[in-house]
Parts: C-alpha cells; sequence; structure tokens
C-alpha cells in the first residue's frame, strides 16, 4: 500500500521535527507499520472502516509489538481481529525468548558461574565467550524493559471472571548460596473467552505476604471481575486469595488434591481411592459447580498452567542455576510473553463468547453428571 501525497507530507512534518540521528527509525517505523496494516486489509478482504463484499472478519483494536532492528526499535501496532488471528509476515513470532535465554547465559558466564554446559551453549548460540560486561548489561537491559512493559501493562478494560494461580520452581544464586525460587504465575480468562497471562513474580517461597503483595499488584493494575479462582491448596495462598478476593469463589484444583493424596496411598490401593475420590467430585456442593455446565472441565483444575509450567522448567533447566533471581525472572518473563502472545494471535478460545455470556444468565438448576478424574 502506497503512502498517499497527504501521509507523505504528513511523515515529512514529523520528520523534520525529528532529531537526524531518530529519522531513519520514525521512516522505517512508519514504512513497517504501513506494511502490517496493508497485509491486515488484504487478509481481512478490506481496509478499516471499508464496506466490501469480501471482508471476512472485523478489527478488534491492536497490540503492541516491539521489533529490534539496525534502524532502532520499532514500535509496531498488530491488528486483533473478532474472529480468527492475524500475525504480519514480516515479524518472528518466536524470538524474544531465544534472545532472554542468550542474555541469560552471558549473564551467567560474566558472573563467574559459567560450566562447561554453559560455554558450549554460548557457542552455539553462535557468540564469543569473550563478550565484555557491558554488551551483557546492554542486552538485559533491553530484555527487561520488555518485562516490566507487560508486568505493568494496565488490566481494567475487561474483566477476568476466571484466574488461574500456580506456581514452579527453579535455582538461583543469592548472595552466596544456590536456592529454590518460586515463579508464580496468574493467568485469566477474559470475559470475550481469550486466556491472558495476567502476571508473574520470583520469590523466596509462597508464603501469605509473597502471594497478597503479587495479588494486590494484579488489582491494582485493575484486574477486576473475578468469579472463581483456581489454585492448589497452599496455606499462604488460600490465605492471600480470601484477602484480596473478597467474594470470589476458589476452587481446590482438583489434580493436585489426587495427587496429593494419592502419593500418601500404596500402589495397589491407588486405583480404589481414586475411585472413591470422584465420588467426592461428584457432589452439587463444589465451588466449580456454580458455574456454566459447560465450563466444569475447564475451570476445576489449574491445568491450563501445568504446560506453562512445563515450557518455563524446559527453557529454565537449559540454565540449571540462574546467576540472580533477575535472571530467572527476564527468562520466565519471556517465555510468558511468548505464550500470551501465542493464545492472543490463536485461532480458538479457551472458551466462546457466547459461552461466556452463560456467566451472566440465569442458571437453571441442573443434575450433576458423574464427573471422571482429569
Amino acid at each position: 500500500m502506497a503512502l498517499d501525497q497527504s501521509a507523505l507530507l504528513e511523515l515529512l512534518g514529523e520528520l523534520k521535527l525529528t532529531d537526524v540521528n531518530n529519522r531513519i527509525r520514525v521512516a522505517t517505523e512508519t514504512l513497517y507499520q504501513e506494511l502490517i496494516d496493508a497485509e491486515a486489509a488484504a487478509f481481512i478482504g478490506a481496509a478499516p472502516f471499508e464496506r466490501s463484499p469480501d471482508r471476512v472478519t472485523q478489527r478488534n483494536g491492536s497490540r503492541l509489538r516491539t521489533l529490534t532492528t539496525t534502524a532502532g526499535e520499532l514500535e509496531l501496532r498488530i491488528p486483533k481481529l473478532r474472529q480468527g488471528s492475524f500475525f504480519p509476515s514480516l515479524l518472528e513470532r518466536r524470538r524474544r525468548v531465544d534472545q532472554a535465554l542468550f542474555a541469560v547465559v552471558m549473564e551467567a558466564y560474566v558472573h563467574g558461574v559459567s560450566t562447561r554446559k554453559v560455554d558450549d551453549l554460548v557457542k552455539a548460540l553462535g557468540a564469543d565467550t569473550g563478550i565484555s560486561k557491558s554488551e551483557v548489561s546492554r542486552i538485559c537491559g533491553n530484555l527487561d524493559e520488555d518485562v516490566a512493559a507487560f508486568r505493568d501493562r494496565p488490566l481494567a478494560d475487561t474483566t477476568y471472571p476466571y484466574v488461574f494461580l500456580d506456581a514452579t520452581y527453579c535455582k538461583a544464586r543469592v548472595g552466596r548460596r544456590v536456592v529454590s525460587q518460586a515463579v508464580v504465575v496468574a493467568v485469566g480468562v477474559a470475559a470475550d473467552g481469550r486466556r491472558e497471562v495476567l502476571g508473574f513474580e520470583v520469590g523466596d517461597t509462597e508464603s501469605q505476604p509473597f502471594w497478597t503483595t503479587f495479588l494486590r499488584s494484579l488489582k491494582a493494575r485493575g484486574l477486576d471481575g473475578v468469579k472463581l479462582v483456581i489454585s492448589d491448596a497452599h496455606t499462604g495462598l488460600i490465605a492471600a486469595i480470601d484477602t484480596v478476593f473478597q467474594g470470589s469463589s476458589w476452587q481446590r484444583c482438583r489434580v493436585h488434591f489426587m495427587r496429593n493424596v494419592l502419593a500418601n496411598v500404596p500402589k495397589t490401593a491407588g486405583p480404589m481411592v481414586a475411585s472413591i475420590i470422584r465420588t467426592i467430585f461428584a457432589q452439587p456442593d463444589l465451588a466449580f459447580c456454580a458455574f456454566p455446565a459447560a465450563h466444569w472441565r475447564q475451570i476445576w483444575s489449574t491445568n491450563p498452567l501445568e504446560r506453562v509450567n512445563k515450557e518455563i522448567k524446559r527453557r529454565t533447566d537449559v540454565v540449571g542455576t540462574f546467576p540472580n533471581p533477575a535472571a530467572l525472572l527476564r527468562l520466565a518473563g519471556h517465555v510468558l510473553i511468548e505464550q500470551h502472545d501465542e493464545w492472543d494471535g490463536a485461532d480458538r478460545r479457551y472458551f466462546s463468547e457466547h459461552s461466556m455470556k452463560l456467566l451472566t444468565a440465569e442458571h437453571e438448576e441442573v443434575a450433576i453428571p458423574e464427573l471422571t478424574a482429569a
């Protein structure tokens, strides 16, 4: 799509007011944005506000994406669609995590905690192990800005009826000791049925003060409309949920519950005990039973976070022990940002918009079907 004369004159006026050293970046950013918008218009079958029989869907706002180029950091807007998904062919979907992994490995090397495995990995990434501390600081600084921007983004544009909370553990150096660090994650299902990574944090332990501070930070960013919180039965977490999400229901993850019970009985008795526990899940007074039956299988456990945690572990296992908690937050954060982008651009939602409307409808009393263990 070529820029018309009016757009060119507007760009010229902007460039005149821009520092000479920054003009290439501004011009490149404008060109990239025009190409993205043109590709989106071709994908949709119509330009913005255009009436066309070829239109297949409508735009639904946009999401920001920072592209690192030799011209500088380009701030681009990727159109979001009401149905289906669009991702520009100019951009790479899975680049940010590789950059974060590279930065973490470099930082580990600079801080003197590298091993032969780390050294070999650096070479495999195509980098000279003699990278300077200033270069590592620059790379890490850029990545930390991305994580901070994502963690601080407002959440007030919509409501999140369902919130899933979970944690996974990784090793990091704190002072001269190697300690276990909890990576806590909150995932929400928005009013339109899409999943989002709401936030994440790294801390020493899953204590009540830590969880409370984390959940309050979500509320401060605008998290609202929470009807059901799904999590494990960690004592500190339960107390934090009760404090921060007053008026919301809480569902203990039935998968975690089953694992906890079966871990304390002989293997030979496992099938019998599991069978008995299933009768508990079939009671009508469990928290998830107050919500639409069509949602039950997806809200009675933290399974939506299981895959996310596995991906965090897969990435962090490459590093092994992180040089500090900030490095762990950086890599885990970029894994989660990548997952968020994947959900945002997916063709299917966690729940359809029609299904989510059941939350506001008056529910008729229904019989509780027999539930199998997830």
